[in-house]
């Protein structure tokens, strides 16, 4: 088992508690960026998706994970980031230019529907959050001067200097890039103080308030930054579906994006990478199964869906830290072997708030 010896503050700051991190962290990035050189086109394009979805998924973990507050509509700001990156193109702002202002765009829209849906909490903020992704849908269905409406919109080329990145290749470095930078910035975020009020929140807001943290003020920011990194997934999106059109930003896709992090597991930036693995892969897997499955159930009606929902009761039941979580134990009992104890994880009994006080 590792423990790490720190001699200096300096060491509290790093990403890296030690150098086993920095090698496998260090092969995995070899092996992300040399992958293009062996793997088919139709592999780059899935594994760009599930960056993309990881980034997406980067925003709804700070508002779920380490804000603890659910949403229901983040599909909306999905559809917004990808609009607004499509609109601002089509009036001849550079690539690199539209993306950062469609990802501002979506924090000023977040933080202004976070002021007054934040005022309500549990149950009652996941539903507000659904109903702003009805209204959304709603002008964006009805809107067709900026979105096309019903007909949709078509997605221009993304050019960088004067070449087109919308290739498989350039595509997936493109993603990648983006990925890596959000995940990196929401690191030092959680290390901040903002990051840390977060957590206070999450943990006790009566115990955060009591510390002075403003409550209203910290929601708000989380609701902001986390629409900022979804609708910048959005951006990148519209590039990889080509073409825009209502029915691509569904509920379906927020609960999607709501199960992506709770089965990777909450609270843990590795748990969104695992979450958008499974999130992008799953559906390709199901598609394989239907060949070889009886035709009486590949051909059952909402199949996908279905096998959604069964695996997110199945982790919500037996695994509630997700696969990241499930890692962990994994990863202890080898590190523990052959003292590692039966118990270790064993679930304790939890209370209710009002109980705690007892």
């Amino acid at each position: 088992m590792r423990f790490v010896l720190k001699t200096n503050y300096g060491q509290d700051v790093n990403l890296f508690l030690h150098g086993g991190q920095r090698f496998w962290y260090g092969l995995l990035l070899a092996v992300v960026l040399l992958a293009p050189l062996v793997l088919d086109t139709f592999y780059l394009g899935e594994f760009a998706l599930v960056f993309i979805w990881a980034v997406a998924g980067t925003g709804l973990m700070i508002l779920v994970g380490y804000t603890g507050l659910v949403s229901l509509g983040h599909a909306a700001f999905l559809a917004i980031g990808a609009y607004a990156h499509t609109y601002f193109l089509t009036r001849g702002v550079p690539f690199v230019l539209s993306v950062p202002l469609a990802t501002l765009f979506c924090a000023v829209v977040g933080y202004a529907v976070g002021m007054p849906a934040l005022r309500m909490t549990g149950i009652y903020f996941a539903i507000a959050t659904l109903a702003f992704e009805r209204i959304s849908a709603f002008v964006i269905e009805h809107w067709e001067g900026v979105t096309g409406g019903h007909f949709g919109i078509r997605v221009p080329d993304a050019t960088v200097l004067g070449v087109n990145i919308d290739g498989p290749v350039g595509f997936y470095y493109i993603c990648f890039g983006v990925l890596a930078v959000s995940l990196l910035a929401t690191m030092n975020l959680l290390r901040s103080p903002t990051g840390r009020a977060f957590i206070a929140v999450r943990d006790s807001e009566v115990s955060a308030e009591s510390m002075g943290i403003n409550l209203a003020r910290t929601k708000c920011t989380a609701f902001a930054l986390s629409a900022a990194f979804t609708g910048l997934a959005g951006s990148l999106f519209a590039h990889k579906i080509g073409y825009l059109a209502p029915d691509a930003f569904t509920v379906q896709t927020s609960i999607q994006l709501l199960l992506m992090v709770v089965v990777g597991g909450l609270g843990s930036l590795q748990g969104i990478v695992y979450g958008a693995i499974f999130l992008g892969l799953l559906p390709q897997a199901i598609a394989f199964a239907r060949d070889v499955l009886p035709q009486r159930i590949a051909e059952i009606p909402g199949l996908e869906p279905g096998i959604f929902g069964l695996i997110l009761i199945l982790f919500l039941v037996f695994e509630p830290l997700g696969i990241h979580g499930r890692w962990v134990k994994i990863r202890t009992w080898f590190d523990e072997f052959p003292l590692y104890r039966k118990a270790t994880y064993k679930r304790q009994r939890s209370y209710l708030r009002t109980e705690r006080v007892r």
